[in-house]
Protein backbone atom coordinates (compact mmCIF):
# COMPACT_ATOMS: atom_id res chain seq x y z
CA UNK A 1 0.00 0.00 0.00
CA UNK A 2 2.97 2.33 0.37
CA UNK A 3 5.12 3.89 -2.30
CA UNK A 4 8.44 4.62 -0.62
CA UNK A 5 12.15 4.61 -1.12
CA UNK A 6 12.33 2.22 1.82
CA UNK A 7 11.25 -1.40 1.91
CA UNK A 8 8.74 -1.14 4.72
CA UNK A 9 5.02 -0.83 5.29
CA UNK A 10 2.75 1.15 7.56
CA UNK A 11 0.97 -2.10 8.32
CA UNK A 12 3.96 -3.21 10.38
CA UNK A 13 5.07 0.16 11.72
CA UNK A 14 5.22 0.97 15.41
CA UNK A 15 5.03 4.58 16.59
CA UNK A 16 4.96 6.32 19.95
CA UNK A 17 4.25 9.89 18.86
CA UNK A 18 2.04 10.68 15.86
CA UNK A 19 1.01 13.98 14.27
CA UNK A 20 -1.78 14.66 11.80
CA UNK A 21 -1.18 17.90 9.91
CA UNK A 22 -4.53 18.99 8.53
CA UNK A 23 -5.11 22.65 9.44
CA UNK A 24 -8.07 23.40 7.14
CA UNK A 25 -10.70 23.68 5.75
CA UNK A 26 -13.82 22.80 7.71
CA UNK A 27 -15.22 20.27 5.24
CA UNK A 28 -11.85 18.63 4.64
CA UNK A 29 -11.09 18.36 8.35
CA UNK A 30 -14.52 16.82 8.95
CA UNK A 31 -13.90 14.21 6.25
CA UNK A 32 -10.50 13.39 7.77
CA UNK A 33 -11.83 13.07 11.34
CA UNK A 34 -12.75 9.37 11.01
CA UNK A 35 -9.01 8.67 11.01
CA UNK A 36 -8.67 9.57 14.70
CA UNK A 37 -10.42 6.44 16.07
CA UNK A 38 -8.47 4.42 13.50
CA UNK A 39 -5.14 5.79 14.69
CA UNK A 40 -6.09 5.18 18.31
CA UNK A 41 -7.07 1.58 17.56
CA UNK A 42 -3.93 0.98 15.47
CA UNK A 43 -1.55 2.67 17.94
CA UNK A 44 -3.29 2.36 21.33
CA UNK A 45 -0.30 3.55 23.39
CA UNK A 46 0.81 6.37 21.08
CA UNK A 47 0.45 10.08 21.76
CA UNK A 48 -1.75 11.59 19.02
CA UNK A 49 -1.50 15.25 18.02
CA UNK A 50 -3.53 17.20 15.44
CA UNK A 51 -2.23 20.45 13.92
CA UNK A 52 -5.26 22.61 13.10
CA UNK A 53 -6.25 26.20 12.40
CA UNK A 54 -7.28 28.05 15.50
CA UNK A 55 -10.81 28.83 14.28
CA UNK A 56 -11.45 25.12 13.64
CA UNK A 57 -10.10 23.77 16.92
CA UNK A 58 -13.60 22.92 18.17
CA UNK A 59 -13.68 20.09 15.63
CA UNK A 60 -11.03 18.14 17.53
CA UNK A 61 -11.15 19.58 21.05
CA UNK A 62 -12.00 16.96 23.70
CA UNK A 63 -11.89 14.17 21.13
CA UNK A 64 -11.52 10.88 23.05
CA UNK A 65 -8.84 9.58 20.66
CA UNK A 66 -6.71 12.74 20.69
CA UNK A 67 -4.05 13.67 23.24
CA UNK A 68 -3.13 17.11 21.97
CA UNK A 69 -4.01 19.72 19.40
CA UNK A 70 -1.61 22.39 18.20
CA UNK A 71 -3.34 25.49 16.89
CA UNK A 72 -2.00 27.59 14.04
CA UNK A 73 -3.17 30.94 12.74
CA UNK A 74 -4.58 31.12 9.24
CA UNK A 75 -1.92 33.63 8.21
CA UNK A 76 0.93 33.26 10.70
CA UNK A 77 3.82 35.65 10.88
CA UNK A 78 7.35 34.46 10.14
CA UNK A 79 8.09 34.47 13.87
CA UNK A 80 5.04 32.34 14.60
CA UNK A 81 6.10 29.82 11.95
CA UNK A 82 9.58 29.57 13.44
CA UNK A 83 8.18 29.02 16.95
CA UNK A 84 5.72 26.43 15.65
CA UNK A 85 8.47 24.55 13.83
CA UNK A 86 10.53 24.45 17.03
CA UNK A 87 7.50 23.22 18.95
CA UNK A 88 6.92 20.42 16.44
CA UNK A 89 10.59 19.42 16.46
CA UNK A 90 10.51 19.24 20.25
CA UNK A 91 7.66 16.70 20.19
CA UNK A 92 10.00 14.11 18.59
CA UNK A 93 7.29 12.58 16.39
CA UNK A 94 7.90 9.15 14.88
CA UNK A 95 5.11 9.33 12.33
CA UNK A 96 3.53 12.33 10.62
CA UNK A 97 0.65 12.47 8.14
CA UNK A 98 0.55 15.56 5.92
CA UNK A 99 -3.08 15.51 4.77
CA UNK A 100 -2.99 19.14 3.58
CA UNK A 101 -0.33 18.70 0.91
CA UNK A 102 0.62 22.35 0.47
CA UNK A 103 3.83 24.33 0.94
CA UNK A 104 2.87 25.51 4.43
CA UNK A 105 2.10 21.98 5.64
CA UNK A 106 5.27 20.70 3.99
CA UNK A 107 7.32 23.15 6.05
CA UNK A 108 5.69 21.83 9.22
CA UNK A 109 6.13 18.22 8.13
CA UNK A 110 9.85 18.68 7.53
CA UNK A 111 10.21 20.58 10.82
CA UNK A 112 9.02 17.54 12.79
CA UNK A 113 12.07 15.56 11.76
CA UNK A 114 9.89 12.42 11.90
CA UNK A 115 11.36 9.23 10.48
CA UNK A 116 8.07 8.47 8.71
CA UNK A 117 6.47 11.40 6.84
CA UNK A 118 3.41 10.25 4.92
CA UNK A 119 1.53 12.21 2.26
CA UNK A 120 -1.13 11.84 -0.41
CA UNK A 121 -0.86 11.96 -4.20
CA UNK A 122 -2.78 15.23 -4.18
CA UNK A 123 0.22 17.12 -2.77
CA UNK A 124 1.19 20.26 -4.68
CA UNK A 125 3.36 23.34 -4.29
CA UNK A 126 6.30 20.96 -3.84
CA UNK A 127 4.81 19.40 -0.70
CA UNK A 128 5.69 15.89 -1.87
CA UNK A 129 9.36 16.72 -1.33
CA UNK A 130 8.71 16.86 2.43
CA UNK A 131 7.38 13.31 2.62
CA UNK A 132 9.14 9.98 2.20
CA UNK A 133 6.02 7.85 1.84
CA UNK A 134 3.07 8.42 -0.49
CA UNK A 135 -0.17 6.49 -0.17
CA UNK A 136 -1.15 5.25 -3.64
CA UNK A 137 -4.55 5.63 -5.25
CA UNK A 138 -5.04 8.89 -3.34
CA UNK A 139 -5.12 11.32 -6.26
CA UNK A 140 -7.64 14.01 -7.08
CA UNK A 141 -9.86 11.65 -9.06
CA UNK A 142 -10.59 9.78 -5.81
CA UNK A 143 -13.49 11.18 -3.74
CA UNK A 144 -12.12 13.22 -0.84
CA UNK A 145 -13.69 11.04 1.86
CA UNK A 146 -12.22 7.90 0.23
CA UNK A 147 -8.85 9.60 -0.25
CA UNK A 148 -8.47 10.22 3.48
CA UNK A 149 -9.68 6.71 4.23
CA UNK A 150 -6.79 5.38 2.14
CA UNK A 151 -4.70 6.16 5.24
CA UNK A 152 -6.79 3.71 7.27
CA UNK A 153 -6.42 1.10 4.53
CA UNK A 154 -2.66 1.62 4.41
CA UNK A 155 -2.55 0.96 8.14
CA UNK A 156 -4.46 -2.29 7.68
CA UNK A 157 -7.55 -0.72 9.29
CA UNK A 158 -9.81 -0.36 6.27
CA UNK A 159 -12.59 -2.43 7.88
CA UNK A 160 -12.64 -0.28 11.02
CA UNK A 161 -15.96 1.61 11.47
CA UNK A 162 -15.87 5.03 9.81
CA UNK A 163 -17.02 7.38 12.56
CA UNK A 164 -16.95 11.09 13.32
CA UNK A 165 -16.94 11.90 17.04
CA UNK A 166 -17.69 15.44 18.18
CA UNK A 167 -17.77 16.03 21.92
CA UNK A 168 -20.71 18.39 22.47
CA UNK A 169 -21.26 19.96 25.86
CA UNK A 170 -24.59 19.94 27.64
CA UNK A 171 -24.69 23.70 27.12
CA UNK A 172 -24.24 23.34 23.35
CA UNK A 173 -27.00 20.74 23.16
CA UNK A 174 -29.37 22.75 25.33
CA UNK A 175 -28.74 25.85 23.22
CA UNK A 176 -29.64 23.94 20.06
CA UNK A 177 -32.79 22.54 21.65
CA UNK A 178 -33.80 26.01 22.78
CA UNK A 179 -33.37 27.43 19.27
CA UNK A 180 -35.38 24.66 17.65
CA UNK A 181 -38.01 23.77 20.23
CA UNK A 182 -40.84 25.88 18.79
CA UNK A 183 -40.28 25.06 15.15
CA UNK A 184 -42.75 22.77 13.34
CA UNK A 185 -41.24 19.91 11.39
CA UNK A 186 -39.86 19.03 8.95
CA UNK A 187 -36.98 21.35 9.79
CA UNK A 188 -34.63 22.07 6.89
CA UNK A 189 -31.27 23.66 7.59
CA UNK A 190 -30.02 25.95 4.84
CA UNK A 191 -26.37 26.82 4.11
CA UNK A 192 -25.85 29.27 1.27
CA UNK A 193 -22.34 30.55 1.97
CA UNK A 194 -19.08 29.08 0.73
CA UNK A 195 -15.55 30.46 0.64
CA UNK A 196 -15.38 30.39 -3.15
CA UNK A 197 -17.80 32.69 -4.95
CA UNK A 198 -18.02 30.07 -7.70
CA UNK A 199 -19.54 27.59 -5.21
CA UNK A 200 -22.37 29.94 -4.24
CA UNK A 201 -25.41 29.04 -6.29
CA UNK A 202 -27.49 32.25 -6.43
CA UNK A 203 -29.27 33.40 -3.30
CA UNK A 204 -32.42 34.17 -5.30
CA UNK A 205 -32.49 30.53 -6.40
CA UNK A 206 -32.33 29.40 -2.76
CA UNK A 207 -35.20 31.76 -1.94
CA UNK A 208 -37.40 30.32 -4.69
CA UNK A 209 -36.67 26.66 -3.89
CA UNK A 210 -37.20 27.14 -0.16
CA UNK A 211 -40.39 29.11 -0.70
CA UNK A 212 -41.74 26.20 -2.72
CA UNK A 213 -40.70 23.83 0.08
CA UNK A 214 -42.54 25.91 2.68
CA UNK A 215 -45.70 26.07 0.61
CA UNK A 216 -45.59 22.36 -0.23
CA UNK A 217 -44.72 20.85 3.15
CA UNK A 218 -44.97 23.51 5.81
CA UNK A 219 -42.37 22.94 8.47
CA UNK A 220 -39.50 25.32 9.17
CA UNK A 221 -36.27 26.66 7.72
CA UNK A 222 -33.11 27.23 9.78
CA UNK A 223 -30.54 29.40 8.03
CA UNK A 224 -26.94 28.84 9.12
CA UNK A 225 -23.70 30.47 8.10
CA UNK A 226 -20.74 32.50 9.22
CA UNK A 227 -20.68 36.05 10.52
CA UNK A 228 -19.49 37.38 7.14
CA UNK A 229 -22.57 35.85 5.47
CA UNK A 230 -25.03 37.54 7.80
CA UNK A 231 -26.17 40.27 5.33
CA UNK A 232 -27.07 37.70 2.66
CA UNK A 233 -28.76 35.48 5.24
CA UNK A 234 -30.74 38.45 6.53
CA UNK A 235 -31.94 39.11 2.96
CA UNK A 236 -32.90 35.44 2.53
CA UNK A 237 -34.77 35.51 5.83
CA UNK A 238 -36.84 38.50 4.74
CA UNK A 239 -37.65 36.96 1.35
CA UNK A 240 -38.75 33.71 2.95
CA UNK A 241 -40.77 35.53 5.61
CA UNK A 242 -42.86 37.02 2.79
CA UNK A 243 -43.78 33.61 1.42
CA UNK A 244 -43.74 31.08 4.28
CA UNK A 245 -44.17 33.34 7.31
CA UNK A 246 -41.67 34.81 9.70
CA UNK A 247 -42.39 32.25 12.43
CA UNK A 248 -41.22 29.48 10.10
CA UNK A 249 -37.77 30.96 9.48
CA UNK A 250 -34.93 31.04 12.01
CA UNK A 251 -31.74 32.88 11.07
CA UNK A 252 -28.73 31.61 13.03
CA UNK A 253 -26.04 32.95 10.70
CA UNK A 254 -23.12 34.28 12.68
CA UNK A 255 -24.59 33.12 16.00
CA UNK A 256 -23.19 29.61 16.42
CA UNK A 257 -19.85 28.15 17.35
CA UNK A 258 -18.78 25.07 15.40
CA UNK A 259 -20.05 22.77 18.13
CA UNK A 260 -23.33 24.66 18.44
CA UNK A 261 -23.70 24.38 14.68
CA UNK A 262 -23.10 20.64 14.97
CA UNK A 263 -25.71 20.40 17.71
CA UNK A 264 -28.23 22.19 15.50
CA UNK A 265 -27.45 20.18 12.37
CA UNK A 266 -27.72 16.90 14.27
CA UNK A 267 -31.33 17.76 15.15
CA UNK A 268 -32.75 18.94 11.82
CA UNK A 269 -34.47 16.65 9.35
CA UNK A 270 -32.39 17.53 6.27
CA UNK A 271 -29.91 20.08 4.96
CA UNK A 272 -29.87 22.10 1.73
CA UNK A 273 -26.42 23.45 0.99
CA UNK A 274 -23.87 24.54 -1.53
CA UNK A 275 -20.61 22.58 -1.43
CA UNK A 276 -19.33 23.80 1.93
CA UNK A 277 -18.04 22.72 5.32
CA UNK A 278 -21.49 22.61 6.97
CA UNK A 279 -22.70 20.29 4.20
CA UNK A 280 -20.01 17.76 5.13
CA UNK A 281 -20.52 18.31 8.84
CA UNK A 282 -24.23 17.57 8.52
CA UNK A 283 -23.58 14.49 6.40
CA UNK A 284 -21.04 13.08 8.86
CA UNK A 285 -23.57 13.66 11.63
CA UNK A 286 -26.00 11.42 9.76
CA UNK A 287 -28.28 14.07 8.29
CA UNK A 288 -29.60 13.64 4.72
CA UNK A 289 -28.41 16.48 2.53
CA UNK A 290 -29.16 18.08 -0.81
CA UNK A 291 -25.77 19.20 -2.12
CA UNK A 292 -25.62 21.84 -4.86
CA UNK A 293 -22.47 21.61 -6.99
CA UNK A 294 -21.33 24.18 -9.55
CA UNK A 295 -17.55 24.54 -9.84
CA UNK A 296 -16.87 21.34 -7.90
CA UNK A 297 -17.78 17.72 -8.51
CA UNK A 298 -20.41 15.87 -6.50
CA UNK A 299 -18.48 12.65 -7.10
CA UNK A 300 -15.11 13.99 -5.99
CA UNK A 301 -16.28 16.38 -3.27
CA UNK A 302 -19.65 15.09 -2.13
CA UNK A 303 -20.16 13.28 1.18
CA UNK A 304 -20.33 9.48 1.27
CA UNK A 305 -23.52 7.50 1.57
CA UNK A 306 -26.70 6.90 -0.41
CA UNK A 307 -28.93 8.99 1.83
CA UNK A 308 -28.01 12.20 0.01
CA UNK A 309 -29.12 13.85 -3.22
CA UNK A 310 -26.86 15.98 -5.41
CA UNK A 311 -27.59 18.41 -8.22
CA UNK A 312 -24.80 19.61 -10.50
CA UNK A 313 -24.33 22.02 -13.34
CA UNK A 314 -23.76 20.57 -16.80
CA UNK A 315 -21.78 23.35 -18.46
CA UNK A 316 -18.56 22.27 -20.25
CA UNK A 317 -16.36 23.72 -17.50
CA UNK A 318 -18.29 22.09 -14.66
CA UNK A 319 -16.16 20.78 -11.80
CA UNK A 320 -13.23 22.99 -12.86
CA UNK A 321 -12.45 23.81 -9.21
CA UNK A 322 -11.83 27.46 -10.12
CA UNK A 323 -12.16 29.78 -7.14
CA UNK A 324 -12.87 32.67 -9.51
CA UNK A 325 -14.71 32.23 -12.79
CA UNK A 326 -12.16 32.50 -15.62
CA UNK A 327 -14.78 33.48 -18.21
CA UNK A 328 -16.19 36.85 -19.20
CA UNK A 329 -19.29 38.01 -21.00
CA UNK A 330 -22.17 35.57 -21.34
CA UNK A 331 -20.02 32.68 -20.11
CA UNK A 332 -19.22 34.38 -16.80
CA UNK A 333 -20.65 32.24 -13.96
CA UNK A 334 -22.64 30.29 -16.54
CA UNK A 335 -22.69 27.30 -14.19
CA UNK A 336 -24.93 29.26 -11.82
CA UNK A 337 -27.45 30.05 -14.52
CA UNK A 338 -27.42 26.62 -16.15
CA UNK A 339 -28.31 24.92 -12.86
CA UNK A 340 -31.95 25.98 -12.78
CA UNK A 341 -34.33 26.43 -9.86
CA UNK A 342 -36.44 23.61 -11.28
CA UNK A 343 -33.60 21.08 -11.14
CA UNK A 344 -32.67 22.03 -7.58
CA UNK A 345 -36.33 21.82 -6.59
CA UNK A 346 -36.59 18.35 -8.13
CA UNK A 347 -33.51 17.30 -6.14
CA UNK A 348 -35.12 18.51 -2.91
CA UNK A 349 -38.32 16.66 -3.76
CA UNK A 350 -36.33 13.45 -4.24
CA UNK A 351 -34.61 13.94 -0.88
CA UNK A 352 -37.89 14.56 0.95
CA UNK A 353 -39.54 11.55 -0.70
CA UNK A 354 -36.55 9.29 0.00
CA UNK A 355 -36.69 10.05 3.72
CA UNK A 356 -40.49 10.50 3.99
CA UNK A 357 -40.04 13.92 5.54
CA UNK A 358 -43.24 15.57 4.32
CA UNK A 359 -45.58 13.98 6.93
CA UNK A 360 -43.36 15.14 9.81
CA UNK A 361 -45.43 18.21 10.66
CA UNK A 362 -44.96 18.22 14.39
CA UNK A 363 -43.23 20.27 17.03
CA UNK A 364 -39.54 19.80 17.69
CA UNK A 365 -38.75 17.56 20.63
CA UNK A 366 -35.39 17.29 22.42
Amino acid sequence: MIQSGRDASLRNLTARRIAVIKPSALGDVVQALPLLPVLRARFPAARLTWVIQRELQDLVSDHPSLDEMICVDRRPTAGQVVRLCRQLRGREFDLVFDLQGLLRSAVLTLATGALWRVGLETAREGASLATNCVIPDSGREIPAHARYWRVAEALGMGTHPREVWLTLSAADNLRAVDWLRRLPRPVLAVQWGAKWVTKRWPLAGFAEVLSRAGRAWGGSLVIVGGRSERPECDWLTEKLAETVGRSSVLNLAGQTSIKQLAAVLSRVDAVVSNDSGPLHLAAELGRPTLGIFTCTSAVRSGPPGTQHEFVSTQVPCAASYCKVCPHTGTRHMACHQELTVERVWQGLQRLVAKHELAPQIRRFAA
